[in-house]
């Protein structure tokens, strides 16, 4: 070797020793958005490539044997050291599969307990390793293993810090206390063992006077691997047939920006069957976690992905199938519906895809309606669409399908009458009250609240509605039998009335105390004989009379790293709602609050009786912005799509089980979900769990059942059907996971450790979470342990470490951030209720440089969608932040004067005022263009967003920048930071 090369490659070797704070020094200090010290690259430099460098004929190739996946030792209640899965998502491993046994001559730190200590796996002989099943069957196994130099340290989690999915199902570390890097591995002569730092990671490596809130992780120096630099030094063949395959790997450290510019497309589910294949369920309906089932509960355990489903079950449909007939040809055994993924015998037979059981045709299934004729079962629209929906006949009534009803609770306290909100809603209803959904006997109630009751006597032959006062909150009563929910169409005249008076008749109320809680109760005795839809509007804290609540935030806590009171102060409001689903009474909130008002309480009236819940603070009449907001949610409330009286009831093949649900309903049985009202932007998410093996399977399926009355009177069965493969490679599995589905569900499961832990906890189990997968992945693709320095996940899991990151910013799960304990609250319903699409927009907002919308106005240009961070902005140009109900534009200082004043319709920059919600269409060619755009992304929600222009000199940047959640704030990572913290766990 030359003297030249011999230099190069000792300055290879060495480039990244002594770097501060773990940051190569190609990386520059810039500070951000947030104000905060980023490191970015600096312009022009690159990495210098590692060739790979031949490997020592003495160094044995390590096996995938010895790729285990992570493991840890809890110390149970009797203080018996158990071997378990690790962290995320648990299960039995076998004993082949587990790692060697610790050494018991570990000790725990200074200071430490046994019950909280972190071991390290002790160096084993070269020669054998030792495998323990549990202290229960005491099973020791030995087998042959090639040397290899040392171990990498175990992840560990204390006893008290591990909870069941369910019940012997599958176990979740809360707060898996990741070890620090370790400097120097020792040699494996040395039988010593180390312990290592609990102390969460504040971050002082970085910022020594900023907390952050990740765990600990000590000044890392990477080494270079003789391996080489890439992520798995494939050769060129090896990475063609992985892309051939869509089995591409990714250096996410290297490959900083991973967000594709165009939307993210769910990934394709191939069944081998062309016609499966096309027919199968629409994702934007029915998703799973994995399009490819693994076969056995261990082979999933090894891949540390969850496994479930997302569905959003009455989606508004442009093309739905609708059949009537007098038989629904449904499974005698488990009674599923007929759909294009069972077998058909013959022509008068076929078996079910769920239970396998052998059923009999009818004979009118011979008759295909659309082309009117005889002989091909196969032409039925039941086995050529996999969302369909039926007339259902008689037998599926149990009474009489009930009307439209519609009751409106209006707080008229002094704080509600201030925030002026009833203005807005009375106008809005008033200009929307034909186009409720109903038929002719659709019917309509209003109730008052404050220290009294107040209810409005509409009787047909009034000449104006009569109010008549309850004073007895404590046990309140129907003051009069009838009239008090009249025919909408033969009272409409006196319910215009009554809207013009309200505001008026309570614009001088000076009242402080709301009795929402007896409101709710003559709600409920209103409505229990028929049913309904009960729609509440609540301005404060319910102080008055049943269901009494006080004051439980602490304004000087909402920065704490300790979240209190998620949870509800009484049952109260959660029995009601159990009542109300009984007699199919949905309770819908709207909570208009300028103050605390336990949001977190009275919750439980929506969640429980498949409501709805909608949140607008510090609503205020004089704020335009807010009322144009509220009055798009509100019109779109009144006029969307309603069912009533409706169960839900999702079935899976035989060897799967439904173990957890998420969303807003009441669990009638072990798979019947009670829904009182079910609507169009209500989704939902179920946990699959194996209970055997599905060895003898190439495919399963999953049907969600909606049995439903519709605001005409129809009793309907809406269907949808979903077939997966199933697969028995660890790799392919991985590389099968649905990163969108996957993000959404493991929200849903955070916002329940949220409630039943803490949010620290929650948190810990959303990086624990990450943390695994790429294990799995590493362990999976026998990846050398030695590679430091990246982070390789699968192609297809490339967005985990992004979302949840910003998952960790957002206001559901944050800490060390001001946060009103009733806005975290509904950022957490609105997890656990919001459909995928709107979910995933609401924890990663799209973001837009739209200055190629203006280029060539004439045509239809889509921007390229670009990762939150403030080094996308730029001076000269225009950006676009959609948030889902929000849009926000920001305009750079420098921007072209002509297309400011074209879209803008102002002379310059500076002419933008401070508070600017307004974007009229000035009919200019870039104004059309930008406003085809914004229609463009409305079209895909439920309503239009509301707008707020932000120039770049504004006193209202920071409501811009603070949602760029890839910038380091005060109290958390970046995400390149979280991404160099996932490194360090990763081993």
């Amino acid at each position: 070797m030359s003297y030249d090369q011999q230099k190069q490659q000792q300055q290879q070797q060495q480039m990244y020793h002594g770097m501060p704070n773990g940051v190569p020094p190609q990386m520059e200090a810039r500070v951000n958005a947030n104000g905060a010290q980023q490191y970015y690259p600096s312009p022009g430099s690159n990495l210098p490539y590692m060739p790979p460098q031949p490997i020592p004929a003495n160094l044995t190739t390590p096996v995938m044997a010895q790729k285990m996946p992570p493991h840890m030792n809890l110390v149970n209640g009797s203080g018996t050291s158990t071997r378990t899965a690790s962290p995320a998502f648990g299960g039995n491993i076998p004993p082949s599969q587990l790692p060697p046994a610790p050494n018991p001559n570990l000790q725990a730190p200074p200071g430490g307990n046994v019950g909280t200590w972190n071991a390290q796996r002790m160096p084993q002989s070269a020669n054998t390793a030792t495998s323990q099943s549990n202290v229960n069957n005491n099973v020791t196994t030995t087998r042959s293993i090639p040397p290899v130099p040392s171990f990498a340290p175990l992840k560990t989690s204390t006893p008290n810090q591990s909870f069941n999915l369910a019940t012997n199902m599958q176990n979740m570390s809360l707060n898996s206390n990741y070890p620090a890097p370790v400097q120097q591995v020792p040699s494996p002569a040395a039988h010593r063992p180390q312990g290592f730092n609990t102390q969460p990671f504040n971050g002082q490596s970085h910022q020594p006077q900023q907390p952050l809130q990740y765990q600990n992780q000590q000044q890392y120096q990477p080494q270079v691997h003789p391996y080489g630099n890439n992520v798995a030094s494939l050769g060129a063949t090896h990475a063609g047939f992985n892309r051939l395959w869509g089995n591409e790997s990714v250096d996410l450290l290297e490959n900083r920006h991973i967000l594709p510019p165009e939307k993210v497309q769910p990934p394709t589910i191939r069944l081998n069957q062309q016609f499966q294949e096309s027919v199968n369920c629409s994702p934007d309906i029915f998703r799973c976690t994995l399009t490819k089932v693994p076969e056995t509960k261990e082979l999933l355990n090894k891949t540390r992905l969850p496994l479930g489903i997302l569905i959003h079950p009455f989606r508004d449909l442009s093309n739905l199938p609708v059949i009537q007939c007098s038989t629904i040809v449904r499974c005698r055994a488990c009674r599923t519906y007929i759909n294009p993924f069972v077998h058909f015998v013959d022509s008068k037979k076929w078996k079910c895809n769920l239970c396998y059981r052998v059923n009999e045709l009818p004979d009118e299934f011979q008759y295909d309606p659309v082309s009117k004729t005889y002989g091909d079962v196969t032409r039925r629209p039941e086995v050529r669409s996999s969302t369909i929906e039926f007339i259902a006949p008689s037998e599926y009534m149990l009474r009489p399908p009930q009307p439209a009803i519609y009751l409106f609770l209006l707080d008229v306290s002094n704080i509600a009458v201030q925030s002026g909100y009833l203005n807005t809603v009375c106008d809005t209803l008033m200009e929307h009250l034909d186009n409720l959904p109903g038929d002719v006997r659709t019917q309509v109630g209003f109730i008052t609240f404050s220290s009294t009751v107040n209810f409005y006597h509409l009787a047909e032959g009034f000449n104006q509605p009569h109010e008549i006062t309850v004073l007895d909150i404590d046990d309140v009563f129907l003051p009069c039998p009838d009239n008090l929910l009249v025919n909408l169409k033969e009272c409409r005249e006196l319910i215009k009335e009554l809207l013009l008076q309200l505001p008026k008749r309570f614009s001088g109320v000076h009242e402080p105390k709301s009795a929402l809680g007896a409101a709710l109760q003559a709600a409920f005795k209103l409505m229990g004989p028929s049913g309904g839809r009960v729609t509440v509007f609540q301005a404060c804290l319910p102080n008055w009379g049943p269901g009494a609540l006080q004051s439980r935030e602490d304004p000087n806590n909402r920065s704490s790293k300790e979240v209190t009171h998620l949870g509800p102060a009484t049952d109260f409001y959660k029995r009601l709602a159990l009542e109300c689903s009984g007699q199919q009474i949905a309770v819908d909130l709207f909570l208009m609050n300028s103050q605390y008002s336990d949001l977190a309480t009275l919750s439980g009236i929506s969640k429980f009786s498949g409501g709805c819940i909608h949140h607008f603070p510090l609503f205020n009449q004089g704020k335009a912005q807010q009322v144009e907001s509220f009055k798009k949610c509100f019109e779109r409330y009144l006029t969307r799509k309603i069912g009533f009286e409706a169960v839900m009831r999702v079935r899976c093949t035989r060897g799967l089980a439904i173990h957890t649900f998420h969303g807003n309903f009441f669990v009638r049985s072990t798979d019947l979900l009670s829904l009182p009202n079910i609507n169009p932007d209500a989704g939902f998410g179920m946990q699959i769990v194996h209970e055997e093996s599905l060895s003898d399977l190439r495919s399963v399926c999953f049907q969600a059942a909606l049995l439903y009355t519709s605001s005409k009177g129809e009793r309907r069965i809406r269907v949808h059907t979903l077939c997966l493969p199933v697969a028995v490679n660890l790799t392919e599995i991985l590389y099968s996971a649905d990163v969108q589905c996957m993000v959404g569900l493991l929200a849903k499961m955070a916002v329940d450790r949220s409630l039943t832990a803490s949010v620290a906890d929650a948190r810990d189990a959303l990086i624990n979470a990450t943390v695994d997968v790429l294990c799995a992945f590493k362990v999976a693709q026998n990846l050398p342990s030695g590679l430091t320095g990246q982070v390789v996940a699968p192609q297809n899991l490339a967005l985990l470490p992004l979302y949840i990151s910003a998952l960790l910013k957002h206001p559901a799960f944050r800490v060390g951030t001001s946060t009103r304990l009733d806005d975290r609250v509904f950022a957490m319903c609105e997890m656990k209720s919001l459909p995928l699409d709107q979910l995933i927009r609401y924890i990663y907002p799209d973001f837009y440089n739209i200055d190629s919308v203006f280029e060539n106005p004439t045509a239809k240009v889509e921007p390229a969608r670009m990762q939150l961070s403030a080094e996308k902005l730029d001076s000269r140009s225009i950006f676009l932040l959609d948030c889902g109900t929000q849009i926000l534009i920001f305009v750079g200082t420098n921007a072209q004067p002509n297309i400011v004043t074209g879209v803008f319709g102002v002379p310059s920059v500076n002419d933008i005022p401070d508070l600017f919600f307004t974007l009229q269409n000035t009919g200019t060619p870039e104004s059309e263009a930008l406003h085809a755009f914004i229609e463009g992304l409305n079209d895909e929600k439920p309503f239009a967003a509301s707008i707020q222009i932000i120039r770049d000199s504004s006193s209202y940047r920071s409501q811009f920048t603070e949602k760029l959640i890839e910038d380091r704030a005060d109290n958390s990572l970046s995400y390149y930071e979280f991404l160099q913290h996932l490194r360090c766990q990763v081993k």
